[in-house]
Parts: C-alpha cells; structure tokens; sequence
C-alpha cells in the first residue's frame, strides 16, 4: 500500500501538463533519434542532455524528458532495422531477423505494428517489476557501508565487459582513462591534483561536456567521415491492417520477452542486447517449428522487441536503487542526476522521493504515448531515414553547442567538449569502448571517497573492504563478473551466429 501510495504521488507529477508535454516531446524525439542507424539511445541522451539544461528545467522535468528520450529510442531502433535491414542499435539486431523478411513480402506495415506493441508489452512489463522490486531493493541497500559500497562500485567495473560487449582488456584500459580523468581537481584533502594552473579544472571535468564530447561529438565526426556524401535509401510503407487476432497470437511472445528482458536489464552488464537475443532464442524454441522463423514470423519480430525494451526499464532498476547503472543509457542518465545534485541510490526513495515516483508514473504513461505515437506516425519516421545527413549534422551541432555553451557561459568548456570529442573518435577507431570512460568518470569519485571512509573508520586496516558478508559476497561477485566475459562471451556470441544463420 505505501508503494501504491508514493506511485500515485508520482502520478501527480508526470501528468503535469508541463512534465506531460516534455514526456510527449522526449519519446517522439527520442523515437527519430532510435530510427537514424547507429545513433542509439545513449547517443542520444547525451545529445539532449544539453537541451534540457538550456531550457531550464526542474530536475523531475529534465529527468522525464530524457527517460522518454531513452524509451523512445529503445521503440524507435526497430524501424530501421525492419526497413533497411540496418539495425538502429545493437539490440535491434535480432529484429531484423525477422522483421526485414516481413518488409520484403510488402507486410513492412504490420512488422511495424507488431514490434510497437510487443514494445509497449515488454516496456509495461518491466515497469511493473520496476515499481514492485525497486523499493525492495533501496531498503536493501541501506544496510550498506562504505566497504561494502566500494565492493558494489568495483562490482559495477567488473561487470563492464558486459556492458560494452568488447575486448576486455580494451575495457580495463577504456575504465582506467575514466578513472584518471576522475582524479582532475581538488580532492576532499583540499589537494590539487591535474589542474595544471588551470582554475577552470579546479572543480574537475563536468560530467555533461565530456559525455557530450565522446557520445555526440564522436559521432558527428563519424557521420562526417563515413556518411556525410550519402543518402539513406527509404522503403514504401503500405496501409496497416493488424487484426485483433494477428495481435492476440503475439500476446504470448511478448509476454515472454518482456519478463525476460526485465531479469537481464536488471543484472548490471547484462542490457538490451541480451535481453533482444534470449527473447527471441526462447521464441524459434518454442514454436519454431509451428512458425517460419527467419522468413517472416511476427513472433520472431515479437520477442526480441519485447526483450529489449523490458530490458531499458530493467537497467533503470539499479541505477535508482544502488547508483550503479545497468546499461549504457542509464550511466548517462546516472551523469544527469548527479550534475542536478541528486545522489543516486537508496537515498533517493526517500530524500527525492517526487523524482524518482515521478519518473516511474512517467514511463507508464510514456509507454502509452509511445503506443499511439508509433502507429500513426510511421510514415513519418520512415521519411526521416532519407534526410542526408548533411542536413542533420548542423542541427545536432547546433544543440550540442547552445547547449553546452548555456551551461556555464564561457567558451573553455565548448573548447573542452570538442576535445572530448576527438578523443573519443580517435578511441573508437581504437575500438575502445567509451562507456567504461565515462563510468569511470562518474563512479570514481564516490568509490574514492567510500574507500577514505572505510580506512577512517577502520584507523588504515585494509581488511575491513571484506569485513563483512555482505562485502565478501559482492568481492565475490566482482571476481565472477571479470572471468564470466571470457567464458560467456564467445559462447552466446557462438550461439548468436548459429541462430542469425
């Protein structure tokens, strides 16, 4: 009852008319972005983040928009993946598998519609395991100290792998420039440390320029390099006809994907990716053989959307309750609540309580705006794939700057962002992963400071980091987490090629 209670409070703030509006605008944009391949949704969190600042919103507005942004996104990926057969991100790729073959047979229409809903399922789905097990998991978590706090911050670290997916020691490396560049500025001891004379490094590096700079900024330089001389082709929409029964008979999938999806957003490093593939892995199992899996099977489309998207509420999960963000997005999302002063965490539930309830209620709601956006407005966002992107760049440059330049007002900071900004290509052409920069940007700091209060309380005796059960089970986890990427890797990667096949 008190969590149904705190859930109508944040009802009251998302169905603001002005949180409404923003909600509204967060998922249809965040929807355009999902739809342009390659972009994704941490991409483009990160390039709005600097339009909610310059438009000054309340931190509950701000957080609305971009949760709505990262939704939308997570909806959105999928239109490009059934038209072009060009995955919007990588979680999308599964929907293509069967998505593309529907386009083909001129049912482009329909694979729309049922990803759409199997979309609105799944995201319904986790958010109700977000409103059940989210509150559970905060008072949980107020048993931490901090030894056990930097044994969950080195949990989150060693669970990166899985999160980016990538070379594990070029994620170690990827972690540790993030860790450096944490150490800028002047530590709790009043020591300065990197600033080089400079007093604009005093404070450290602003979470939001160096996102902006490594997410946006990297890839304007990509677009300008690989895409900037060529045009998208579009595909013909035809009209809609899903029946009753054509969505009753994906029901079952989307059900299925959504419940799964939640686990694996839930388990930090897990994400959207596996959530998309065991969706549809557990779908060609179960009615494969009554189906025509890779030729067209709505449930295969069904499964995998499912998946993903309960996926992106799951990885909210424990980013709210532990500060520890389950995916990519939701460390960039973790990067706005702490540049608005807001200490995610157990905390939360408490000391920002119309936030965090808000924000919930917001995904609710947000899922059914996303539901009547997707159906009518395909045509559009289809349209949108053949925009050149020598059209696009400006505008996304254009906010990327204001944006930033309205933070602070000082031309340092679009000079620094740009740096960041070729730092990050140069590093994706490395294939160095840019999340566990940023994670190491973001949790540094805290994990520097639960470290120094652990040796306080403790008088330097190093022991008390695994003085408790708790810390053990979580050093233990950690351990798990950096051996399970080299034996869990190449099998699901394996296991991916054979079902992609």
């Amino acid at each position: 009852m008190e969590t149904l209670g705190y859930l109508m409070d944040g009802f009251s703030v998302a169905l603001a008319p002005h949180n409404l509006m923003f909600a509204l605008l967060g998922a249809f944009l965040g929807t355009l972005i999902g739809a342009l391949p390659g972009l994704g949704p941490a991409n483009g969190v990160a390039i709005l983040i600097p339009l909610a600042f310059s438009l000054g919103l309340e931190p509950e507005t701000a957080l609305i928009m971009l949760t709505s942004v990262y939704a939308g996104a997570m909806y959105g990926g999928r239109i490009s993946s059934i038209l072009l057969n060009i995955p919007g991100d990588e979680p999308a790729m599964m929907t293509c598998l069967d998505g593309y073959p529907m386009a083909r047979r001129g049912k482009a229409a329909e694979a729309l519609a049922v990803s759409a809903v199997a979309s609105f399922i799944g995201s319904l789905v986790a958010t109700v395991g977000l409103i059940l097990l989210a509150p559970l998991l905060a008072k949980f978590a107020l048993t931490f100290g901090p030894a056990e706090y930097f044994a969950l911050f080195l949990l989150a670290f060693a669970t990166l792998g899985g999160i980016t997916g990538k070379n594990p020691v070029k994620t170690i490396v990827a972690a540790c420039i993030g860790l450096m560049i944490a150490t800028v500025g002047i530590d709790n001891t009043g020591v300065q440390r990197f600033t080089f004379g400079v007093l604009e490094l005093y404070e450290g590096v602003d979470f939001i320029i160096a996102i902006v700079g490594l997410f946006a900024i990297s890839e304007l330089l990509f677009f300008i390099e690989a895409r900037a001389s060529g045009d998208t082709p579009g595909m013909t929409v035809n009209k809609l006809s899903l029946s009753f029964s054509d969505i009753k008979g994906i029901i079952p999938s989307s059900l299925r994907g959504g419940v799964l999806g939640f686990i694996a957003g839930v388990l930090p490093g897990a994400g959207a990716s596996l959530g998309s593939f065991i969706g549809y892995t557990l779908e060609k199992r179960l009615v494969g053989r009554k189906g025509y899996f890779g030729e067209g099977d709505p449930r295969g489309v069904a499964g995998p959307e499912a998946g993903n998207n309960g996926a992106s509420s799951g990885a909210l999960v424990p980013m709210l309750t532990l500060g520890v963000p389950g995916s990519g997005t939701t460390a960039v999302l973790l990067a706005l609540l702490i540049s608005l002063n807001i200490t995610p965490g157990p905390l939360m539930f408490t000391q920002n309580a119309d936030i965090v309830w808000g924000v919930i209620a917001a995904l609710l709601i947000g899922n059914f705006l996303l539901l009547l956006l997707n159906i009518p407005l395909v045509g559009i966002f289809v349209k949108l794939l053949s925009v050149p992107p020598k059209y696009l760049l400006p505008v996304v440059t254009m906010v990327a700057f204001v944006g930033i330049y309205s933070i602070s007002n000082t031309t340092f900071d679009l000079y620094f962002m740009v740096a960041f900004g070729v730092g990050g290509y140069v590093l994706r052409k490395l294939e160095i992963p840019l999340v566990p920069v940023i994670l190491g940007l973001l949790l540094g700091p805290e994990m520097e400071k639960n470290l120094r209060h652990a040796l306080d309380v403790s008088n330097g005796d190093w022991t008390i980091l695994w003085g408790s059960g708790l810390a053990i089970s979580l050093w233990a986890l950690a351990g798990l987490g950096i051996i399970l990427p080299y034996i869990v890797g190449p099998l699901l990667r394996r296991r991916m090629r054979a079902v992609t096949s």
